[in-house]
């Protein structure tokens, strides 16, 4: 088994091999001149391009960005200076692990709806140093926060570049930036990894598809999703990638053209793989056939989409898709991450309610990574 790196590793790894990634842009940060209180402030540039100023270090911080805060609490291995977060987040918190680890995940104040419109009257009273909102939906999100007089980091979101930019980001706006490097360095060591030993076993690349599934409606991830970056970490072939759809919707039939040996099903959705394997307009598809369907982890947060957990996911997609060749030892390396990234001890029932294995036992080869 590939032995889990331990915590010297992550420490020992520096600035330099960063830069020899080149996997992302650092935001930028300067310290400027001290504040009234004799802190020095911190100047950050948000993914709008727009200068942001604080008086130091910020104790308070709202989010209506849905997945910054736990990326955030990554960052700072607590949940301490999240002031306000957005509902839709309020809800997943109270279905996964993060009750747990961060119990005032589930009683945080409510600053924005999903439509992610700050309610002011909330906003406020969350007293936030700053606030972290969408920097690429228009004004009418951001101007009532600006116009209050708060300062606001803009983000973007998709790609593991995004997802660095704000680990960095975070990091400099909490006064935390070697935590953000060492987060960094772990991703891009994780992805060498699984990438070389991928490489190392001369396998044929798997068909796979990233699918939203309900009886009323299939869609897909391409090329522009990120899942298409999961799937180049882990060897794996995109059939949807150049899939001319709209929003990602597809039918049945272009599902059962494509034929995927593999499929991960969306950790947004309550569809579970026995859905899929009841389903008989699915019914002769390999993945279906051969067992292969399986529900993303929801662990903070849900393990799919650019997160402080990425890395544990490309661990599992490789894992499921060379069973028995790809060689992990996936709750090991979950209790030592986690414990890295929030100060948490995961538990054998922990580790089983992450990974779900309680509906994904029924696919194939499931015990190679829950067990």
């Amino acid at each position: 088994m590939r032995r889990s790196r331990t915590l010297a590793t992550l420490t020992s790894l520096t600035a330099a091999a960063l830069l020899a990634t080149g996997c992302t842009a650092p935001a930028e940060s300067q310290d400027s001149a001290p504040a009234a209180g004799g802190e020095e402030t911190i100047t950050v540039t948000d993914q709008r391009g727009v200068e942001v100023t604080l008086d130091g270090p910020a104790e308070s911080i709202a989010s209506a960005v849905i997945p910054a805060p736990a990326i955030l609490a990554a960052v700072d291995g607590s949940w301490d200076r999240i002031s306000g977060i957005n509902q839709s987040l309020l809800d997943a918190n109270k279905q996964g692990i993060i009750s747990q680890i961060f119990p005032d995940s589930v009683t945080t104040l409510v600053i924005s709806g999903p439509d992610f419109v700050p309610n002011m009257e909330e906003v406020l009273a969350a007293d936030p140093d700053v606030v972290i909102q969408w920097g690429d939906m228009g004004d009418e999100v951001i101007s009532p926060l600006e116009q209050a007089g708060l300062p606001v980091i803009g983000l973007e979101y998709g790609t593991q570049e995004d997802l660095e930019t704000w680990i960095d980001l975070f990091g400099d706006v909490i006064g935390k930036p070697e935590r953000a490097d060492e987060i960094i360095a772990w991703m891009h060591d994780e992805a060498e990894a699984v990438s070389a030993q991928v490489e190392s076993l001369d396998a044929e690349s798997p068909r796979a598809l990233s699918l939203s599934y309900s009886q009323q409606s299939l869609s897909v991830d391409t090329a522009s999703d990120y899942a298409q970056h999961v799937f180049d970490v882990t060897g794996l072939t995109n059939v949807a990638k150049d899939a001319p759809v709209t929003d990602g919707v597809v039918n049945a039939e272009q599902i059962i053209e494509w034929d995927p040996e593999i499929i991960f099903l969306s950790a947004f959705s309550p569809a579970t793989p026995q859905d899929v394997y009841d389903d008989p307009r699915l019914s002769e598809i390999s993945a279906v056939k051969d067992k292969r369907v399986y529900r993303a982890p929801l662990g903070v947060y849900r393990w799919q989409v650019p997160s402080a957990e990425s890395p544990l996911y490309w661990n599992w997609v490789a894992a499921l898709a060379y069973p028995g060749q790809f060689e992990v030892d996936l709750p090991a390396e979950m209790r030592e991450q986690t414990s890295f990234l929030y100060n948490y001890e995961l538990s054998d029932g922990d580790v089983d309610l992450e990974l779900r294995s309680d509906i994904n036992d029924v696919s194939a080869d499931y015990a190679l990574v829950s067990e």
